[in-house]
């Protein structure tokens, strides 16, 4: 979903570092569309030939244009046929569906409508800060992955010991969900420190966490120190097809001189740890759920952001908007 009430959106879909000589191709709202580096910039067409309906993927990229396999029509940027070896006479006026798509810090976006904004990075986009930028590939659903980077009671499980301590123990925390249209957020304060390894070394002293969704599928978590934010982390998902969500994200930092640059060096490797475990965990819940008899998840008490991220996905107001919630929890 691409689209709401009318509005276009962008969505991040690659890193650019990914498309190179090659043409690459995605599933985009359950679409093949191919994409490469055209005479004109990053172009993103529809990735099937008119003609035979062969994969334009497959092809190889000529002078800027993409060069079909099969009889080698070739394609501009806006989706242009401009090429039909053996032909001669006037070109017939065929075309291959374009998708608007531009690149921003290191990331392709595209539309499927024709957005008139920039498209929105990160939490910390326009400060001095040290990136890291990556890429998953998840069995889920976004709801279900969205949640999940934003949950912070499993962690004690399914990462213990990375982001969370080895022990039992536990804080007493106040969690504010609010919320408006197009996004959610919780906010956790007064667990002052987390025990786990990458909190150690990447941290210090917390003054709270904040986990927040934004439409059509952006998964946020910010980890602030007394003196302001120290770590976050933004996760663009897409449902790419029935049964997977792809993800492109960045990893943030503060800059902090050479100890900035260390921090940094740790952070993407221990975040793909983290990024591993919850994989493995959502596709055991995918595959186990598609066995018989089929049920539905029970929505807990500690699931905070579940039903206004759903609402959200299906353009509807977060019920957080109007009703702003207080909780106590232990983490």
């Amino acid at each position: 979903m691409s689209e709401r009430r009318g509005e276009a959106y962008w969505q991040a879909v690659a890193l650019s570092a990914d498309i190179g000589k090659r043409p690459k191709r995605i599933l985009f709202d359950r679409a093949p569309v191919v994409l490469f580096r055209s005479a004109q910039g990053i172009a993103a067409l529809f990735d099937r030939c008119p003609h035979r309906l062969v994969e334009l993927s497959t092809g190889k990229i000529v002078g800027g244009e993409i060069e079909c396999p099969y009889h080698g029509w070739r394609y501009d940027g806006e989706g242009r046929c401009t090429a039909i070896p053996g032909h001669v006479g006037t070109m017939p006026h065929y075309r291959v569906r374009r998708y608007a798509a531009i690149e921003r810090d290191g990331v392709v976006f595209i539309s499927s409508g024709s957005p008139t904004s920039e498209p929105y990075l990160h939490c910390m986009q326009g400060k001095d800060i040290i990136v890291r930028r990556v890429r998953s590939s998840t069995q889920s659903t976004v709801v279900d992955a969205a949640e999940n980077i934003l949950d912070a009671t499993h962690t004690h499980f399914t990462h213990k010991g990375l982001l969370r301590g080895l022990t039992t123990k536990r804080h007493l925390v106040r969690v504010e969900v609010t919320g408006g249209e197009g996004w959610v957020e919780a906010s956790y304060t007064g667990e002052d420190r987390q025990q786990g390894l990458i909190s150690r070394l990447l941290e210090g002293e917390r003054a709270k966490t904040i986990g927040r969704f934004r439409y059509p599928g952006i998964a946020e978590l910010e980890y602030w120190g007394t003196d302001g934010l120290v770590l976050a982390t933004t996760f663009h998902l897409r449902q790419a097809d029935e049964r997977t969500v792809e993800g492109v994200g960045w990893l943030i930092g503060r800059r902090q001189g050479l100890l900035g640059e260390l921090k940094a060096l740790a952070f993407k490797p221990l975040f793909t740890i983290a990024l591993h475990q919850d994989r493995r965990v959502l596709k055991s819940a995918s595959d186990n759920a598609r066995l018989l008899p089929q049920a539905l998840p029970v929505i807990g008490p500690l699931d905070f952001l579940r039903r206004d991220i759903a609402a959200i996905m299906e353009g509807k107001m977060p019920a957080a908007a109007s009703e702003p919630r207080v909780h106590q929890i232990e983490l």
